[in-house]
């Protein structure tokens, strides 16, 4: 029943990113690259005052930080996830909570896999590439060695169903390195699922990274790279 209802839910928001004026770019932009530039890290104090939790503006927004435990391609929590509390910069905070509010009446919601990632994470990350014999996921845009993760202007999510808590159908798990996750490979339901994510993404101003349809990025002016842990 809640998939027959998806390709309406998607015409629906469509229409309303057509007519909501945004003052951030969204449908049309081009996916950024997966490395960010050289920027340096921010003192902690700084990122306090910059990144927000997520939490607390809609409680109702699932949170599953994989990167907090062992349910990640590493297999081992990583270094600075001390938590299972999603943070981004308060702009994009408050677009994603906008987002969550837009799904709500078509019975729909987001989980979040991750969101603002220490940059002691990221370098654990390409740690792993390096033990592992696995440097194409560098080279191919898998994982990024200055991810905008670590600016608080990535988040990773998916759809879930607000009435069950059940994830949608979205073709691939969460972190798959092929070319199975790229947003456009996709048919039938898991392709419907996608496209809904990415305009409802879309009409609150992020942007898909098209090698990963989990993956939406936020702009603002002067990014700043934080390395505080998520306590």
């Amino acid at each position: 029943m809640l998939y027959s209802r998806l390709r309406p839910v998607v015409a629906a928001l469509a229409l309303c990113a057509c007519v909501r004026p945004s003052s951030h770019t969204g449908a049309g932009s081009p996916a950024p690259s997966v490395n960010t530039e050289e920027i340096a890290v921010a003192p902690d104090a700084v990122a306090d005052t910059l990144l927000a939790e997520i939490g607390p503006l809609d409680p109702s927004i699932v949170v599953d930080l994989r990167y907090a435990t062992s349910n990640n391609f590493t297999g081992a929590p990583l270094p600075g996830y001390l938590a299972n509390r999603a943070f981004l910069r308060r702009e994009a905070a408050a677009a994603l909570a906008r987002v969550q509010r837009n799904l709500r009446p078509h019975g729909l919601g987001i989980k979040i896999f991750d969101a603002y990632r220490p940059v002691r994470a990221t370098m654990a990350m390409v740690d792993w590439t390096e033990r592992v014999n696995r440097p194409d996921l560098l080279k191919d845009g898998y994982i990024a060695s200055r991810s905008r993760h670590n600016l608080g202007l990535a988040v990773d999510l998916t759809l879930i169903d607000l009435a069950s808590g059940r994830e949608l159908e979205m073709g691939t798990a969460f972190d798959t390195f092929s070319a199975a996750a790229h947003t456009a490979n996709a048919t039938g339901i898991a392709a419907t699922n996608r496209q809904t994510l990415k305009v409802a993404m879309e009409r609150e101003g992020f942007v898909n990274y098209d090698q990963e349809w989990w993956h939406f990025s936020f702009s603002v002016p002067n990014p700043l790279r934080f390395d505080r842990p998520i306590l």
